[in-house]
Parts: C-alpha cells; structure tokens; sequence
C-alpha cells in the first residue's frame, strides 16, 4: 500500500532516497503513465522508493476558482491510479496561497531535498513551477547541481500525430468523442466514488439511480449517456446515466446518476466504477414530471440499443509499451 503526504512541511519520508516523478496526474493519461512508470522502474533499478508528487487542488483550479477548468479525475481516483502503476509514496499537496507564493527553489529544498532525499526527479514536456511559474527544467538541473540528484523530462507521448494531453481529452469529452478520450487515455474514460444517497426522486418516478458526487469539481462532460458500471456484479451492468445539475428539480451542483438496467438491489456506500460508452444528449429542463419520465424512458430505450452489441466487453489495457527517453 502506497504512503500518501499532504504537506510541505514534515518528516523525512525517504531516509534512502527516491526517485520523484511531478505532474498534476488528471486523468492518469497514457503521457501520465509514461511518467510515473518510467519513474518507478528507476526507483526499481535504484533500490529507493517511486515518489509520485501532485497538487490537490490543482494549481490552475486554485487560480481560477469562480471558473476553474473541468476536471478529469477526482481524488481518490487518481491516488487509486497512482497506486495500481506501483508507486510507493504518493504527495498529493495541498495547493494554497502559500504554495503558491513559494519560490523554485524553495520548493526543491522543502520537498525534493529535506522531505525526499531525491536522487532522481523525472518530469513531463513544458514542465513549469514555483512562484509565477519561474522554474523550469533547467532550473531544476542546476538545483540537481547543487543539492545531489539529476533531472530529467521523459519525451511526449503522441497520438494521432499530436502530444496526448488532458486538454485533449477534455475536448474530446465535451464532444462526446469517446473513442478519441479512449485512445489518449489508454482505457474507456469512467467516473468512480462511492455511492451516496440522493432525494430518491428517481426510484419514485420508476428510475432508481446510483448516485455520486463530484466533490466539488467542474466535470469535463455533461447529458445523458450509454454507460457501463463496474463493481456491483462479476461483469459490468449497462446503465443509462444523467451528469449535471439536473435543471428540472433545481439542481446547483454536478451529480453522476446511473440507472442500472434490470437490477434490484442497495447500493449505497458501495464503490463504483462509471464508465462513459456514448453521449445522448444534452441536460435539459423540462416542464414538469412527466415530461421528464417520458424522455427518462426513450433515454433507458437508447442506451440499450447502443450497449446491445457488447454489453460485458473488457476494458482496453492501459499498459501500452511506451519507452520514454532522456530528454
């Protein structure tokens, strides 16, 4: 089980050493996993632990908080993702104004030489830190110089002839390109969390849904989808599912629900695992009710035939034999 720490501030976590990879990890994309694999075979090499080192919020959500931009990946799923490639210790920092304000070097001290003893620190293309933003690779190299590790950025990851990116994914979403989101990411884009009691509107309307929060956050995607959910049985159950703030009954904050289809059961508390297969349409406000459950029953009808086909598929694997090179 991977360790998790919070703050700057703290003990030593690496008394031996580590080799440390840095990004903001959204999506856990195929670059993201480049990064944090090649990281971990050097730690491997190296006899030190994997350092996986983020943001919680992320710098730019910080920054932009009366309109942050859409997010790929909550929390805890990201530490999961973190987890499952074999990192060791896992920083998710707290983003604030102190953070913010923390110069490069500064930083590389605190963290990379006092809290991490790194012998090795790995980033992605166009890496950037620090205060405004002032620390780059270079910088990072001549801190290396001086405390005793070595930096370095592993190559881009392309698709279809361009960088993979969470910008892209993030577009591909809102367009409801998921076989695009699927090929930057490696796998089928899904939503996880635990499953959290509603109004139960929709079990009284014929529709029992399960329901998970978005902590928060601005999703990249919204409307009524196709999608699969992983957990509840031995194979993934098609669902239809709404995502967003539901404009008929006055919603204000995004909500995930899926309605699994011929499925009788307490799913409260359960942990699930929502993936995206095919966007149906956009959320829209309804007159009343009964409006609403007539389009509820065309979505469900829809969401069927599109999941007709393969409705027990196995995921792609996301282990695609990327080889990142020194840069």
């Amino acid at each position: 089980m991977s360790r998790l720490f919070r703050d700057v501030e703290g003990g030593l976590s690496c008394p031996q050493g580590s080799v440390v990879c840095i990004g903001a990890f959204d999506g856990l994309h195929l670059g993201h996993r480049a990064l944090v694999r090649h990281a971990v075979a050097r730690a491997r090499e190296l006899g030190v632990p994997s350092v996986a080192l983020g943001f919680e919020p992320l710098p730019r959500e910080f920054f932009a908080s009366d309109a942050p931009p859409p997010r790929l990946t909550l929390p805890r799923q990201k530490i999961e993702g973190l987890r499952a490639l074999g990192v060791d210790v896992i920083g998710l920092l707290r983003f604030n104004a102190r953070l913010a304000a923390m110069s490069a070097q500064d930083f590389v001290r605190a963290v990379l030489v006092v809290r991490l003893q790194a012998k090795e620190v790995w980033v992605g293309p166009g890496f950037r830190f620090g205060h405004g933003r002032e620390g780059d690779l270079a910088l990072l190299r001549q801190l290396g110089m001086q405390f005793g590790f070595s930096a370095h950025a592993i190559a881009p990851v392309a698709v279809d002839g361009e960088r993979v990116s969470s910008t892209r994914i993030r577009e591909a979403l809102a367009a409801g390109d998921f076989a695009t989101a699927t090929r930057l990411l490696g796998r089928p884009y899904s939503i996880a969390g635990r499953v959290v009691r509603g109004n139960q509107l929709g079990r009284t309307l014929g529709f029992p849904t399960a329901n998970l929060r978005f902590d928060g956050k601005q999703p990249a995607l919204s409307g009524i989808f196709a999608t699969r959910v992983h957990g509840v049985g031995d194979r993934p159950m098609p669902a239809v599912a709404s995502f967003g703030t539901r404009p008929t009954v006055a919603g204000t904050t995004p909500l995930l629900e899926a309605h699994l289809f011929d499925f009788d059961g307490d799913l409260y508390g359960r942990h699930i695992d929502v993936e995206f297969v095919a966007r149906l349409r956009d959320e829209q406000h309804f007159a009343g009710l009964p409006s609403l459950v007539a389009q509820m029953r065309v979505d469900a009808a829809q969401a069927r035939e599109r999941l007709a086909p393969d409705p027990g598929s196995a995921r792609p694997r996301a282990d695609l034999p990327l080889q990142p090179q020194r840069a």
